[in-house]
């Protein structure tokens, strides 16, 4: 994921500054009803952000902000503390037996490893590729994983012994990953090409490519370990639903335009999606092949990235206030608009009725 910030994001703030997205689509019901925006706390800075990662053992928040690592305790919505020196940060993974923690550094090409209770840096790991940029912990395995977007592969590391311990060549920019109930493969999102593979770890080699021709610069993605069902989120307006046995797509769920991250939540069968229109959508698993839009919650533009507690199901994103963007110009055709200082904000989102 590209840290918040880029050209299609300034787009998707315009159009949606001009014609906000407005909450509701299927009638609330069923499993895990409506969500609404329950709670909003502060956060201090100007620096964009990516990935939020969710300590659920520690309620804690791991928002990344470009140089460091924020940390929000999600019981009083305080920030408690951070990791820093994490240049160009993209996100951060858990290893809770270990109580380590991993942050992937796309600018420094390394990973960080911290104490998950102190929050203390306690080692630096350098990846077999540049630009790190989504990181994954696999946890049958018992891998962490870097997808490096500036060399098309991946770094497998041993969170043991802080090592790298395999590189895997993918052909392509990859972007989010998840692996099956074993985690003999992983099933990554290539962004440039528009394609979903399969690896199989142990050979440390791509063993299928599958297109998804019409899910433009595939990004967050999700695993349904129990029926083998791959979601990819896509920067077009749509989520894929991928047989991860076959590689065919079994289904297409409308989103709002760059959707940026997936979550899948197995005890209500509902995936959850965010964009950058600013929309958070929840998507009921009727059968494995058959999916209902439960719910479409606006949360604010550039929202496009979210973290889930297993525990409460509640939704945490992240926004802020921008100014308007400058004028065109020829060095500068694209001009960014800027966060305004101190405006930005996570937003919490649960189920209506929740106590």
């Amino acid at each position: 994921m590209r840290i918040m910030n880029k050209t299609k994001l300034c787009v998707a703030l315009a159009s949606a500054i001009l014609a906000p997205v407005l909450a509701h689509a299927a009638p609330a019901g069923g499993i895990g009803g409506t969500y609404q925006v329950a709670a909003k706390y502060p956060i201090s800075g100007s620096e964009g952000w990516d990935y939020l990662s969710f300590d659920a053992k520690r309620s804690r928040l791991f928002i990344s902000r470009v140089r460091h690592v924020q940390v929000m305790d999600t019981k009083t919505g305080k920030l408690i503390g951070e990791i820093p020196d994490t240049d160009g940060v993209h996100g951060v993974v858990f290893d809770q037996d270990l109580k380590l923690g991993f942050t992937s550094n796309g600018k420094a090409n390394t990973v960080t490893v911290f104490n998950l209770d102190t929050l203390a840096t306690i080692d630096t790991i350098k990846v077999s590729g540049t630009k790190p940029d989504f990181i994954y912990f696999e946890p049958a395995k018992k891998r962490v994983y870097t997808s490096n977007a500036d060399s098309d592969n991946i770094s497998a590391i041993d969170p043991v012994t802080r090592k790298v311990i395999a590189t895997i060549d993918l052909g392509g920019n990859p972007e989010a990953m998840t692996s099956d109930k074993d985690g003999s493969h992983l099933f990554v999102n290539l962004e440039n090409k528009n394609e979903l593979v399969k690896v199989d770890v142990k050979a440390a080699k791509v063993v299928a490519r599958w297109p998804m021709t019409a899910c433009d610069e595939p990004t967050g993605i999700a695993f349904d370990k129990k029926h083998d069902r791959v979601f990819s989120v896509c920067h077009s307006d749509s989520m894929m639903v991928v047989d991860a046995k076959t590689g065919n797509i079994v289904s297409q769920v409308p989103t709002g335009k760059l959707a940026d991250a997936a979550y899948f939540d197995e005890k209500q069968s509902l995936v959850y999606s965010t964009d950058g229109e600013g929309a958070l959508m929840v998507v009921h698993q009727d059968k494995p092949d058959t999916y209902t839009v439960q719910s479409k919650l606006a949360t604010m533009p550039g929202a496009k990235t979210l973290a889930v507690d297993p525990k409460t199901h509640r939704v945490y994103t992240v926004s802020a206030q921008f100014t308007p963007a400058p004028a065109p110009t020829a060095d500068n055709p694209h001009p960014r608009p800027a966060i305004v200082p101190d405006s930005v904000v996570i937003l919490m989102a649960e189920p209506k009725g929740s106590k």
